[in-house]
């Protein structure tokens, strides 16, 4: 019964060889999803441990939510091999991945009086190569606040020439190639000692109709694999910025190179910072990169507000020539409440 040999050759016919092709199968199905899942496992538990770790963690945390897809292709390999103990570690980690794709921060508006209404777009343009895109949605969008990453020498001429005569004020970094940065003005200006950065990191406070209001760009290193301690020391340097002045009304924008499922960047929010695409609904919208938004990507540029405003819409933009989209958001300043 089942046993029948082959009369020419006498080996084992088919009947005989299928059932150890499947286990040979099931079992490399269940390797496969071993590593898929400790992959991913990795990553998560730095998450859960509110740490960034080291490369390639810190790159692979700005894509989190991506991780459903190796997650989920490990769970159907679970089923082909029978791997139950596999299976409840990949609904394991399916529930943790959905735990930390919500929203993090706080967020509820302001309950104060409206004062004033402000539109703030933040651009990285690449090396100055999508200045003359800028400028065009700068004119089309009428921003009262910009903030400019990457602008260098030939960005900051530009941006002088075409826009001085609605943004006449203006804080900059100069530099040539990734470091020049510049904050551009409808209100008048007050220059502050900014952020130490390899690129540039300038700060002013705005007056917006009478109301003082903290403006920092942000720019800090890439988590490059060899730069994730610089990294984490300018987003640090970041936080300490937003915090050391909690009572006056604060925006902080830019290129942050740093999505809310880092570490670093969640200890910005921690300050009460509040990211205004977050409020507005738009919180995983992709900004980078721009050839594969919105399909693909992660959101790495943000405008961050202090509980003195509401942000009503954020929009994010599709600019020639640069590898991030440009964010605009509309926002309303509140007086403290009486």
């Amino acid at each position: 019964m089942g046993t029948e040999t082959d009369t020419a050759t006498g080996g084992w016919t088919d009947a005989h060889d299928r059932p150890a092709a499947r286990r040979t199968g099931r079992r490399l199905a269940a390797w496969c999803t071993g590593l898929l899942f400790t992959g991913v496992s990795v990553v998560v538990g730095c998450r859960v441990a509110d740490s960034d770790g080291i490369t390639p963690v810190p790159q692979l945390l700005a894509f989190l939510p991506w991780l459903l897809v190796p997650t989920g292709a490990g769970l159907l390999l679970t089923v082909l091999a029978r791997w139950w103990t596999g299976a409840v570690w990949g609904v394991a980690l399916l529930g943790l991945l959905a735990w930390f794709i919500e929203p993090y921060g706080k967020s509820g508006e302001p309950t104060g009086p409206p004062v004033a209404e402000l539109r703030v777009l933040t651009s990285n343009v690449e090396f100055g190569q999508g200045t003359g895109a800028l400028v065009s949605a700068v004119r089309r969008e009428k921003p009262d606040i910009i903030f400019v990453q990457e602008c260098e020498y030939t960005c900051a001429a530009t941006l002088r020439r075409d826009l001085a005569a609605d943004y006449p004020h203006r804080q900059a970094v100069e530099g040539g190639g990734s470091e020049g940065s510049v904050i551009l003005s409808a209100f008048p200006l007050e220059a502050t000692p900014g952020v130490r950065g390899t690129m540039g990191m300038p700060g002013a406070v705005a007056d917006v109709r009478g109301h003082a209001v903290r403006l920092q760009l942000a720019h800090p290193m890439p988590p490059l694999p060899d730069q994730v301690d610089l990294w984490r020391e300018e987003l640090d340097a970041l936080r300490d910025a937003a915090a050391e002045d909690r009572g006056t009304p604060t925006v902080l924008a830019g290129d942050f190179n740093a999505s809310q499922d880092h570490a670093a960047f969640r200890r910005i929010l921690d300050t009460g910072l509040r990211d205004a695409a977050r409020l507005t609904g738009a919180d995983r919208t992709v900004s980078w990169p721009a050839r594969t938004a919105p399909a693909f990507g992660v959101q790495i540029d943000h405008v961050l507000v202090s509980e003195d405003f509401a942000a009503h819409r954020a929009r994010f933009l599709d600019l020639a020539d640069t590898d991030h989209r440009a964010l605009v958001v509309d926002l309303t300043l509140h007086a403290p409440e009486a």
